[in-house]
């Protein structure tokens, strides 16, 4: 993995992968902005015979989309990078995998977007499932926080993988393919969780996610 990810970091400077990580963060941005725009109006709507409801909505849209940016920037940072994930893949198997780039089919623009929703909304779906065990867990001090690192990992792993194998392997094959790499794709999961944990480097997360996932999935055909 610490190979997969200094390669990765080695390439943040080819031209390809510069123009996905502008695009994707220029994308993210502009939903949160938004929705920052949206939560503005509405509360500004709803206060309007309140004296300084301009004020009270822009501090109210503020702070719900700084709470929003914490915990769901993973979510549309990977549904995001999903529709430019292909290029990354590609760019990556040109560099280092030739052989594989010629045998390898792009990824549909419909289809990178179905698996960046699908996603975001297992995230979604997984964590609203686990809020009551989370709140349990707060009693142990610890347990909440690695529950939630440990479940999130597991979610990165797949979805990460799947842009990689969605490349070279048909949809029938995927099922499979899951069943049979899962420790890998648990450690590509910890390794990208622990980079969106950490700031700065949350914002190249998704990239070298999709870097890493492509060095991870060929080294093991290897």
């Amino acid at each position: 993995m610490l190979r997969a990810l200094l390669l990765s970091i080695g390439q943040l400077g080819d031209p390809p992968v510069l123009r996905v990580l502008a695009q994707s963060l220029a994308v993210t941005l502009a939903l949160f902005a938004a929705l920052a725009l949206g939560l503005w109006w509405l509360v500004d709507a709803a206060l309007a015979g309140w004296a300084y409801h301009g004020a009270m909505a822009g501090l109210a849209a503020a702070v719900v989309t700084a709470l929003a940016f914490w915990l769901l920037f993973r979510a549309i940072a990977i549904l995001v990078v999903g529709l430019f994930a292909d290029r990354i893949v590609a760019a990556v198997e040109r560099r280092h995998y030739p052989a594989a780039a010629t045998e390898a089919r792009d990824v549909p623009l419909a289809r990178g977007l179905t698996m960046g929703l699908g996603s975001a909304t297992r995230f979604v779906l997984v964590n609203l499932l686990l809020l009551p065990v989370y709140l349990a867990l707060l009693v142990t001090g610890i347990g909440t926080a690695a529950l939630f690192f440990l479940v999130n990992a597991w979610l990165l792993g797949r979805d990460l993988g799947d842009m990689v194998a969605a490349r070279h392997l048909p949809r029938a094959a995927m099922r499979d393919w899951r069943a049979a790499t899962g420790g890998r794709r648990l450690v590509l999961g910890l390794a990208g969780t622990t980079l969106f944990v950490v700031p700065l480097l949350n914002v190249l997360a998704p990239v070298l996610g999709a870097a890493m996932a492509t060095h991870l999935y060929h080294g093991a055909r290897r």
